[in-house]
């Protein structure tokens, strides 16, 4: 059994027991990408984060074009692997064991976040709230600043994947032979299945991102991405489809090169689009750039999936002790590396340096000070058995 995972208790094991080394190193890598996804957002031109310099320099636009590849792909992906090993954690336990465990696995660690790490990621900012109220005569106490900035932050991950699996044990009572586990009714994956996925996202993308543009934001929730919800949803169903019908192991090399391909050259065809037109291109609201993004989006994200998938599965389903060590503290990381970016970035502020520079110093010096605060999270007693 693989820990650790914001992916569910079982990532990482097969339908017979076998572990899939090669989704837990997926993981690893999304993980990482996560880290280094918001240690862009520090220094990049999309200051929404605990802590934020704003790029001077002309280098804080390959941070945000970073920022736009990952945000694309990166979460989906964490929920298509939610999704996946979801059904056997469902089996195993029975509905009612496995909504407790949701609750425990999942709960606690968002509780943790909003009560113990927030207040001391968020301190901060409230020191620039109080200068600015300071300078109109008027006072905050802390407990308000608190109380009006709720927000779970980067655990809003955990927030929606909890729903998302309270929402399957509802359906699963309604259609208990339909969303099964294991290999059961297993057939390949076809490729003309895949494209219409990938169009149809794209088509309710588009429509859902008419009342929902980019930079909703949905208060207590905290959602910073919720013009990506339909993503999300859609691809954890995906996942928990691909584990009844074997689609992981059925993908062909082939399969992979051309889902390569795919990602390779939507990326290329959206680059004049996103350089003309960012604002409009990301804004959403029926523009026609904005249908040119959820085509991109889609197709991007689909063909990375196809593509990484069969990469790890043929190349990386292997694991020494390096990788079993990040595989079991991958959730913890998740959890902490809050408060590790926002101490460095406080740290690093004085340092005179272009954005990407004090990126890379903050990204390469901060995953692996991740690691180790996970692993020192994890002794505190009773952590292992939720982390």
């Amino acid at each position: 059994m693989v820990r650790g995972a914001p992916v569910g208790d079982v990532a990482g094991v097969g339908s017979r027991g076998a572990r899939l080394r090669y989704v837990d190193n997926i993981r690893i890598v999304l993980t990482v990408m996560v880290v280094l996804h918001h240690a862009a957002v520090t220094y990049s031109h999309v200051p929404v984060w605990f802590y934020t310099e704003r790029a001077r320099d002309a280098s804080g636009a390959v941070l945000d074009g970073l920022i736009v590849l990952d945000q694309a792909f990166f979460m989906g992906f964490f929920f298509l692997i939610a999704g996946y090993f979801t059904p056997p954690s469902y089996e195993r336990k029975g509905p009612r064991a496995f909504v407790r465990d949701r609750w425990k696995r999942l709960g606690i660690p968002l509780l943790a976040f909003l009560l113990v790490l927030r207040p001391l990621v968020n301190s901060g900012s409230m020191g620039e709230v109080r200068e600015r109220l300071a300078e109109q005569g008027v006072g905050m106490p802390y407990w308000l600043f608190y109380v009006v900035t709720w927000d779970p932050g980067p655990m809003w991950f955990v927030e929606v994947l909890l729903v998302f699996s309270l929402v399957y044990v509802v359906v699963r009572g309604w259609r208990s032979s339909a969303v099964g586990g294991g290999r059961r009714g297993a057939r390949p994956l076809r490729g003309r299945a895949v494209v219409a996925f990938g169009a149809g996202l794209a088509v309710v993308t588009y429509g859902w991102r008419v009342g929902v543009p980019d930079g909703t934001y949905v208060p207590v929730l905290g959602l910073p991405s919720p013009n990506f919800l339909p993503q999300y949803a859609s691809f954890f169903v995906v996942g928990v489809l691909a584990r009844r019908r074997g689609w992981a192991s059925s993908l062909s090399r082939r399969a992979g090169w051309t889902g390569a391909v795919v990602a390779g050259v939507a990326a290329a065809l959206y680059a004049p689009v996103a350089l003309l037109s960012p604002s409009r291109a990301l804004e959403g609201r029926g523009t026609w750039q904005s249908l040119v993004t959820a085509g991109w989006e889609s197709a991007f994200a689909v063909g990375v999936v196809v593509g990484v998938v069969v990469l790890f599965r043929e190349r990386f389903d292997s694991q020494g002790r390096v990788g079993e060590f990040l595989g079991r503290h991958a959730f913890a990381v998740y959890l902490v590396h809050p408060v590790v970016l926002v101490g460095m970035g406080y740290a690093l502020r004085g340092v005179s340096a272009v954005a990407v520079v004090k990126f890379g110093v903050l990204g390469v010096v901060g995953v692996p000070v991740c690691w180790g605060l996970a692993w020192l999270v994890r002794k505190l007693p009773g952590a292992g058995r939720v982390l």
